[in-house]
């Protein structure tokens, strides 16, 4: 296992991890200490000081949130927005595309169901068409196929989910990247699930977009999003809207464009979670996003190798790469019924049901799987402690 990163020191600054064993850090992970300080810091300002007159004085401190996000992913400060959450930056890009009957998205069979539904409401208004790629026999997105869909001129967008919301897959973005910008389409990335469990860099990801969640892998408060949009592809996605805070009203009749990033936020902003969520993006560049990475990848496959001998058991994870994420399901146990149990012993799993992926569990004959996701922060006997835990239910 990896060494590199000083588990006790982590842990001891993790107060959740004390009295729980944490295994949704896919859906919200625990905050280290200095996200709830530098949090509630903010907020005592505001209380005792005022909320615009906190936002002025500490100028500083929230634009080092840009910079941090900007150093997590190889971008500039300047391609960096803030958001509400992963699925609002992401619809601020995506429906500002300029979409016509006939053009055509490509996406993943593994992709998320927001993203979907989006795909699918535009295919309604304008007659745009939604052409979701098929696996290779790995189960990742089958990139020969997808070279030859992009030989079609109608192609004007490929958007994926790098790490699905079910499962433990890592689908090869970076090769997707590099097939969308040799056919000169768009490539906007999802990466909710990998910013923060792996060590990411858009000029090798070749993405024109990359949206990311706070409460997740990067450790985050609720509430936290941002978006990466590369310089030169500024003008293809125009803000879905526009106020105050993406434009300027220049004069009665006109209005300008912020020329950076920023077109693409809104005015209001929760303040105390964006600088909270600046204290998670250090805290994780401290540690060493490869160090990170090299953690939660094997924390993934000895909990996968460990269920997988547990009998009953069947693991869903798909894919030539895995991550810490791991799906299984228990014979003759809903998986609804596996999460309530496991919850009983102080150890929190959560539910993937067919709702958010129909391109996927539905066509392997599943209707929702147990996830279990691993962060570095877990322990080695905590994931043996839930296998033997899990071979306990039957």
């Amino acid at each position: 296992m990896n060494n590199s990163i000083d588990l006790e020191r982590v842990r001891d600054e993790t107060p959740g991890s004390r009295d729980l064993v944490h295994l949704n850090n896919a859906g919200c992970a625990l905050p280290p200490a200095v996200v709830l300080d530098t949090t509630t810091d903010y907020l005592r300002a505001e209380a005792t000081r005022g909320g615009y007159e906190t936002q002025r004085e500490r100028a500083g401190q929230i634009e080092a949130t840009y910079d941090s996000l900007a150093r997590l992913i190889g971008a500039n400060p300047s391609e960096i927005a803030l958001a509400d959450n992963a699925t609002r930056a992401w619809d601020m890009v995506f429906y500002g595309m300029r979409l016509a009957p006939g053009d055509r998205i490509l996406t993943c069979q593994s992709e998320y169901g927001s993203n979907a539904i989006a795909y699918l409401q535009q295919a309604r208004r304008f007659g745009v068409e939604v052409r979701v790629i098929d696996d290779d026999p790995s189960g990742q997105i089958d990139l020969d196929l997808l070279e030859k869909e992009l030989d079609d001129d109608s192609v004007k967008l490929v958007s994926i989910t790098h790490i699905p919301t079910q499962g433990g897959l890592i689908n090869p973005a970076a090769a997707v990247g590099a097939l969308a910008e040799a056919a000169g389409v768009p490539f906007l990335l999802d990466a909710c699930q990998s910013v923060g469990q792996l060590a990411l860099d858009v000029t090798d990801l070749k993405c024109d977009v990359l949206t990311g969640t706070g409460r997740k892998y990067l450790r985050g408060p609720r509430g936290t999003g941002f978006l990466y949009v590369r310089e030169s592809a500024m003008g293809t996605f125009e803000p879905a809207m526009l106020d105050n805070g993406s434009a300027v009203w220049t004069s009665p009749t006109e209005f300008e464009l912020n020329p950076d990033a920023r077109r693409y936020e809104t005015w209001e902003k929760n303040y105390a979670a964006v600088v909270g969520l600046g204290a998670a993006v250090d805290y994780a560049l401290d540690l060493g996003m490869d160090a990170i990475e090299a953690r939660v990848l094997s924390l993934g496959d000895l909990l996968r190798r460990t269920l997988t001998g547990v009998g009953g058991v069947r693991v869903h994870d798909l894919g030539q790469s895995r991550c810490g994420i791991v799906s299984f399901t228990v014979d003759g146990l809903a998986p609804d019924t596996v999460k309530s149990a496991l919850a009983g012993h102080g150890v929190n799993v959560s539910v993937s049901k067919s709702t958010s992926s129909q391109w996927d569990l539905p066509s392997r004959g599943l209707a929702s799987v147990v996830r279990a996701s691993a962060h570095y922060y877990n322990t080695e006997s905590e994931i043996e402690h839930v296998g033997s835990l899990v071979a306990g239910l039957r």
